[in-house]
């Protein structure tokens, strides 16, 4: 209903109300002339011109059965302002509409939850690279019918706003520390003093870095900070990338391998790096000089960021390397073998030398074998079986004539007494 405008003249439209007022200030009218132009009540017209606001609509308050509820539901979230809407709705026998209960509760759990500002933050160029992990959908071929969503790692200069991201094999500490490092030389060209992440278990957690993070961050001689458990807000710049990687790159695209996917996503990003951002007013694109420009240089050595193991390679002459197996050269089995892997390659070397190098398989329980290695492996297992079934070598054949060595020879090579003569034969065979 519309409020009145007086006590006795009734209430009155918007419409009304503007056209009493226009009346009386632009065509002069008094009050008993608009009444009779109108046919409104005199008391009607004065409150009209004596009111600065418009008449409102006001719904009047309509009584809810959560009315008896509600000291009980205060009661509980001043206990524990945490309680979630179904505990509440067991604890005060609530049997009704669920969704009443969670709008009641929504509304009052402000009252008595401490609140938790989060402060807006200035970037300064180079200071911040902002890091964290995309996952698309299960869109990724990389075996027959085997479809995958590895993650993206996503990195954004918070001063600048340009995008750098690349799809990785897993979310293992080697690959996020090889994917950080490609992207640092390939698309800043420099490095930030700050490198921000969440609570990644392969960068560290619980405010502890890996080892493989720590000596990554001194390599470059930078930072790499951990923000606190579930505060996104923390590093909202790269969470908001992320969105609009789901939104504008993903959509109608369709991917052969996890490399084509990686192509696509480098031919659309200089794209979207050239958007205007509405938080900065200009495109990623033109800031990154000026930001790149406050980071430091890249480091003269690269960090190392292959994954790495020494192994003895056992009969199979297999590795395994991030939940797959592949073949090695056997001809070095039973000796001790240097496992890299990287990105894109799984390489094995023994005593310096190359014995296997593959394509990294990006699924799972996979065995990976060289032809050259299961042709050889066949070969030596041939040669094996063979010369066991001739059997061990005899000391001599039939007819061939041995040589005898007098048993002084031994006496005196060991400084033992002489054998009396006629006790022995005085030969040894």
């Amino acid at each position: 209903m519309l409020t009145p405008l007086g006590q006795s003249e009734g209430v009155i439209s918007v419409e009304d109300w503007a056209e009493i007022r226009r009346l009386h200030k632009s065509e002069g009218l008094a009050i008993k002339a608009i009444v009779r132009r109108l046919g409104v009540a005199r008391n009607t017209v004065r409150a009209a011109l004596a009111s600065d606001e418009p008449p409102r609509y006001e719904r009047g308050p309509s009584g809810s059965v959560l009315d008896g509820f509600e000291p009980q539901i205060r009661a509980l979230l001043a206990a524990t302002p945490s309680m979630p809407a179904t505990v509440i709705g067991e604890r005060i026998g609530w049997e009704l509409s669920a969704s009443a209960l969670r709008a009641r509760v929504a509304v009052l759990r402000p009252l008595y939850a401490p609140s938790d500002p989060a402060d807006r933050t200035e970037y300064r160029p180079g200071d911040i690279v902002q890091c964290d992990l995309w996952f698309p959908p299960r869109v990724v071929p990389v075996a027959a019918e085997v479809l995958v969503g590895p993650p993206v790692l996503t990195m954004v200069a918070a001063w600048s706003g340009f995008i750098a991201a690349v799809l990785l094999p897993t979310r293992q500490s080697g690959d996020l520390l090889a994917g950080m490092w490609q992207l640092l030389a390939g698309s800043f060209g420099a490095v930030p003093r700050m490198l921000v992440w969440d609570n990644e278990a392969g960068i560290g957690q619980h405010q502890r870095l890996t080892v493989g993070a720590r000596a990554f961050a001194g390599t470059l001689g930078t930072r790499i900070y951990q923000t606190r458990p579930r505060d996104p807000e923390a590093k909202g710049v790269v969470e908001r990338a992320n969105g609009y990687l789901q939104t504008s790159f993903m959509p109608g695209r369709e991917f052969t391998s996890p490399a084509d996917f990686n192509t696509q996503l480098d031919g659309w990003l200089p794209r979207a790096n050239e958007r205007l951002l509405r938080r900065t007013g200009a495109r990623p694109v033109d800031r990154l000089a000026a930001d790149r420009a406050a980071m430091t240089s890249l480091p003269p050595v690269p960090p190392r960021v292959e994954w790495t193991d020494r192994v003895r390679l056992g009969r199979d002459y297999y590795v395994r390397v991030a939940g797959n197996d592949y073949s090695v050269d056997p001809t070095v089995i039973g000796r001790f073998v240097d496992v890299r892997c990287g990105l894109t390659l799984v390489t094995v070397a023994c005593a310096g030398l190359s014995v296997a190098s593959h394509p990294r398989c990006w699924d799972q329980r996979r065995t990976i074998s060289d032809p050259a290695h299961v042709a050889t492996a066949h070969t030596l297992r041939t040669q094996y079986r063979t010369q066991r079934a001739k059997g061990p070598a005899t000391a001599h054949t039939a007819g061939e004539e041995v040589g005898v060595r007098p048993l002084s020879d031994y006496d005196e090579l060991f400084n033992l007494p002489v054998t009396p003569a006629g006790t022995g034969n005085g030969a040894v065979a």
